[in-house]
């Protein structure tokens, strides 16, 4: 079976945050779990890309059907993954595959349309996996076309140009539970980018006074100085919970860091004053329960994302372009991909047929030789001469197919008519 590029995974168009979250892959996580599927029955070469609104496994495979079992039985021994829950799961193959990558990374497949940080969490995740080992020069190319095709489409068209994200999503659901958020306090948990980005949202809303903390106090006072806002120690995490208006939590903690009976005891303290918590984690920071305390209107990456469609009418035509590039883009590097598939059959149809061509050379010798060195050289010339022209036609003809069901067909046919090595059809996807 001919190297097959798939994709294997789950997003936030198939599942909630509470099945994305469950199989969301933590960073020290994805280098073992490479290791680990690269070994794994149908898989040459395997890339992992985990974020809060999917987790997708990129695989060059020798087998598709023995590669998705292998990432089943990876999914369902590490992450106890359930029958029923593969439903959420979609497998992409070939020019579908292909596709989907293209789009992912021109943000064409998020949450918010055009986002920009899907492109480097893409390509976080080719160079996790080269710094793994586990890819090659088929995924390598794939995924650098991917970016390529991303900054294509963003310098193109306008997708990128929309002010709504999904941190001014909080913004807007702050407002509709708080009204005016002027004056309002804004604890930052976690210290990231998107913490950032939220704060400067809230700002621009008129939250004025904002707070960061963080598991890592310098980055806490890093992120605090970058925002004119005051860093505060986890240890009194409580008392500034307390006193917040609005809570936007954004870390890589694998558990909830705000419980039930904390936002109990905060809901009492501030004597059931409404507050906002917005949970852009997964795995979510926050129990789900807390959104049942009087008081507490709890939001997470589902609450977010439905604001976000309100805004995909308008941004529709500039998709309808950038989806106009992704498929010129697509055609362009199949056919790359179909000439680099048959390379080694080339190769080996080149020898093969030096192969006869010296056989016969020494046939015509024995039977009507000895020829003199000029009339050798003519020989040997003519033979030369039948090899390239045969390879040649042949390898035009392997390379130029518009489809690849022709491509493996007429290859099947080379293979018998010059007996060519079994072994050759399966090389396709390895560096020679």
């Amino acid at each position: 079976m001919e190297p097959t590029l798939a994709v294997i995974g789950l997003n936030f168009r198939t599942s909630p945050v509470a099945i994305r979250e469950r199989f969301w892959i933590a960073e020290p996580r994805r280098y073992e779990t490479l290791h680990q599927l690269v070994r794994s029955e149908g898989i040459e070469e395997v890339a992992v890309l985990a974020t809060c609104n999917r987790t997708e496994f990129i695989v060059w495979a020798n087998d598709v059907p023995e590669a998705s079992n292998s990432v089943l039985r990876f999914l369902t021994q590490e992450y106890q993954l359930k029958l029923c829950e593969w439903s959420h799961f979609y497998r992409l193959m070939d020019d579908a595959a292909l596709t989907h990558i293209f789009q992912v990374a021109a943000g064409l497949d998020s949450m918010v349309l055009g986002e920009p940080e899907i492109a480097a969490h893409l390509r976080e995740a080719l160079q996790q996996a080269q710094k793994s080992g586990t890819s090659g020069r088929f995924l390598d190319g794939i995924i650098q076309k991917a970016l390529a095709v991303s900054a294509r489409v963003r310098s193109e068209t306008a997708i990128a140009d929309s002010n709504l994200t999904v941190p001014f999503a909080s913004v807007e659901l702050s407002i509709d539970v708080l009204g005016d958020l002027s004056g309002c306090e804004v604890l930052l948990v976690g210290a990231g980018k998107v913490s950032e980005l939220a704060a400067k949202c809230l700002r621009s809303a008129g939250a004025t006074r904002i707070k960061v903390m963080n598991r890592t106090q310098a980055n806490a006072e890093e992120l605090a100085l970058k925002l004119n806002a005051k860093a505060v120690s986890c240890e009194d995490r409580l008392s500034h919970l307390k006193s917040a208006d609005i809570v936007v939590c954004s870390t890589s903690c694998p558990h909830s860091i705000i419980s039930l009976e904390d936002a109990q005891h905060i809901a009492r303290a501030r004597q059931h004053k409404p507050m906002v918590m917005i949970d852009m984690a997964v795995p979510r920071d926050i129990d789900p329960r807390v959104g049942e305390v009087d008081g507490i209107h709890l939001f997470d990456m589902d609450d977010l994302e439905r604001v976000v469609k309100r805004d995909i009418r308008e941004r529709r035509a500039a998709a309808d372009e950038a989806n106009e590039i992704v498929v010129h883009e697509v055609l362009g590097f199949r056919r790359k991909l179909m000439v680099e598939r048959v390379i080694p059959t080339v190769v080996a149809l080149r020898r093969r047929l030096e192969e006869l061509c010296h056989e016969e050379l020494e046939f015509v010798r024995k039977e009507y030789g000895p020829f003199t060195d000029d009339q050798d050289q003519i020989l040997t010339t003519l033979a030369a001469h039948i090899t390239q022209r045969l390879a040649g036609s042949l390898a035009r003809e392997l390379r130029e197919l518009p489809d690849r069901t022709g491509q493996e067909m007429l290859t099947v046919a080379v293979h018998r008519l010059f007996q060519l090595e079994p072994s050759v059809m399966g090389e396709a996807g390895k560096e020679n």
